[in-house]
C-alpha cells in the first residue's frame, strides 16, 4: 500500500502511549500497542486505508514508539527517521506535558462516543496539507468544535439566553452589531464560539455559559493556528486588538 505519513491526531495519541511508559518503546505484542492500532483505524482521516490490513498495523504502531522514544532528548542512541512532525509532537510534550495528555484523552472520549464518524469534515478545519501540526489537539477535535459552533439550534439556545440576560447580541471581543451596520438584514445575527476548547473540556455536552457571540472576523481569530497553538480565548483576542491599536498611535 502507498505510504500514508503519520498526522497530528495519531501522533498525539502514539506520543501519549509513550509518555505513560516511561518514554520507552513498545513492543508490537503489547496489549497497549494492539489497542492503539485498532483505534487509528478507526480514525475518520484516511477515508478506505483501514481496509489495508497493512495500515497502522501493530508493527507500525510499534516503530512509531520507536521513532518518538529515541526522539526524546534524554534518549543516548541513535534516533530513528521518525520526520520532523514526531519530533514536534515530543517537543511539545516536554513543553506542555498536562496539555498535550488531556487532548490525547479527550480525543480518546470523542472517538469512544462515535460522535465523530456522524459528522462530515468542517470548512475551516485543518487539512493533511494544512497546518494541522501547529494545532496543539489536532484536526479532529477542531472538527467536532466547529461543528458543534455552527449547530442553529445551540446558537438559538445562546441567543435566547443573552436576550433574557438583557444583554446585545454582538461581538464580545470587537462590540461589533451586525444589526448596526447591516440593518435588518444583520438584525440578531453572531456566531457562537466555545470560550475553552474541547481538548481541554472533554467532549461533554455544550453548556451555553462556556460560549462566547463572536463576529465572522474574532471567531476566524480564535481559531487561527498561530505560534504553536490553534486556539485562544475572546480575552486574549481582545488584549491583541488592543495590543495592535497602541502600537498604531
Amino acid at each position: 500500500m502507498p505510504r500514508i505519513s503519520w498526522v497530528r491526531d495519531e501522533l498525539l495519541l502514539a506520543c501519549s502511549l509513550v509518555a505513560g511508559n516511561g518514554w520507552q518503546e513498545l513492543r508490537q505484542g503489547d496489549p497497549r500497542v494492539l489497542e492503539l492500532s485498532d483505534l487509528l483505524r478507526s480514525l475518520p482521516l484516511h477515508g478506505d486505508a483501514s481496509v489495508d490490513p497493512r495500515f497502522r498495523s501493530p508493527n507500525s504502531v510499534s516503530r512509531k514508539t520507536t521513532d518518538i522514544a529515541t526522539a526524546h532528548p534524554g534518549y543516548t542512541g541513535s534516533m530513528t527517521k521518525g520526520g520532523l512532525p514526531t519530533q514536534k509532537i515530543v517537543n511539545d510534550f516536554l513543553e506542555s506535558p498536562q496539555e498535550m495528555l488531556a487532548a490525547a484523552e479527550a480525543l480518546r472520549a470523542v472517538v469512544a462516543s462515535g460522535e465523530l464518524h456522524l459528522i462530515p469534515a468542517q470548512p475551516d478545519e485543518p487539512g493533511e496539507e494544512g497546518d494541522e501540526s501547529s494545532a496543539q489537539e489536532g484536526r479532529l477535535l477542531i472538527r467536532l468544535a466547529l461543528y458543534r459552533e455552527r449547530d442553529r439550534g445551540l446558537r438559538d439556545r445562546k441567543l435566547k439566553q443573552v436576550r433574557e440576560l438583557g444583554q446585545a447580541i454582538r461581538c464580545e471581543v470587537c462590540a461589533f452589531d451586525f444589526g448596526e451596520t447591516y440593518g435588518e438584514l444583520g438584525m440578531g445575527y453572531v456566531e457562537v464560539h466555545h470560550v475553552t476548547p474541547l481538548h481541554a473540556t472533554g467532549p461533554r455536552e455544550t453548556q451555553l455559559d462556556g460560549l462566547a457571540l463572536l463576529c465572522a472576523n474574532c471567531h476566524r481569530m480564535c481559531h487561527r493556528s498561530y505560534s504553536g497553538s490553534s486556539w485562544r480565548t475572546p480575552t486574549a483576542v481582545r488584549a491583541e486588538i488592543l495590543i495592535a491599536a497602541s502600537q498604531q498611535r
